[in-house]
């Protein structure tokens, strides 16, 4: 898995240099980051030689804010000109707060939380009805399953015994600026999507050895949603930031940039004096 490692930490690069000049949401991004780098490399078949295969595999970036690291995975993977990555948020480039479909990859415009579930689960049961044999994965933040239309994809997703569907939530513990907890709690989760019918596994979300465990036994169970419920950590890599509520959106400064870059690679901590973004 080292080669998956090596990936992982270039992909939290681009990421961090991706949070200024009008920043983004590095918090979520970064908890994110071996999810999507798992499986981009090691589950989906996505390349850029198929994305207008019919019989490609799909992935829907519900929580959209995390493209930072759809980016940097695309980046590494081949999906994307590095050199691309220094567009974010400039107006004669697509590569924004947001995925865009403009972007050769990118299934769904997302950002408005629990609209995707609806969308995957639309294009699993066409899959389904035309015989074919594409798995679709959707990605949820945590605090994203407050809106009740993601569980009405999990009831209908179930009710077409949608197996080739796979359900992933980044459970790192908070929403915006809150815990998850502290605002509408969620626990317990894995019971709570059992009793919808769903089949689950919970998993370390930053273990590429547990995502393999987990994504090999694809399907979970015949003529079951699969749900995985990664537990993983906002800021993922950077401990000073790691799970802080107030650093969910940053705009570092240019210097900030290259003390988190050390920090990344454990050289140093990074004292922060940009402002936080608070939301309530």
């Amino acid at each position: 898995m080292s080669e998956l490692e090596d990936i992982a930490f270039k992909v939290r690069q681009h990421i961090i240099r991706m949070s200024t000049d009008g920043g983004c949401f590095v918090g979520a991004s970064l908890s994110a980051t071996d999810l999507i780098v798992y499986l981009y490399t090691k589950f989906l078949n996505i390349n850029k030689d198929n994305l207008d295969d019919p019989n490609r595999d799909y992935l829907f970036l519900s929580k959209g804010h995390d493209v930072p690291a759809l980016y940097g995975t695309f980046a590494e993977i081949g999906l994307m000109d590095v050199e691309r990555l220094k567009n974010h948020l400039s107006v004669n480039d697509n590569i924004y707060w947001h995925p865009n479909t403009k972007i050769p990859g990118i299934e769904f415009h997302s950002g408005s939380l629990g609209h995707l579930p609806s969308v995957a689960l639309g294009v699993a049961l066409d899959i389904k009805m035309r015989g074919g044999k594409n798995r679709v994965v959707c990605i949820l933040g945590d605090g994203e399953l407050n809106e009740g239309t993601c569980w009405e994809a999990v009831l209908v997703a179930n009710a077409y015994k949608l197996d080739n569907l796979i359900f992933v939530v980044d459970r790192n513990q908070f929403q915006a600026n809150m815990p998850t907890e502290d605002l509408i709690p969620l626990e317990p989760l894995h019971d709570k999507f059992t009793a919808f019918g769903a089949a689950v596994k919970r998993i370390d979300g930053h273990s590429f050895d547990a995502l393999h465990e987990a994504f090999s036994a694809y399907p979970f169970q015949e003529g079951k949603l699969n749900v995985v419920i990664a537990d993983t950590v906002r800021g993922k890599g950077l401990p000073s930031i790691s799970a802080r509520a107030d650093r969910w959106f940053c705009n570092f400064t240019h210097e900030e940039i290259e003390s988190l870059l050390k920090e990344l690679a454990g050289d140093q901590t990074t004292q922060l004096t940009s402002e936080t973004l608070v939301v309530r």
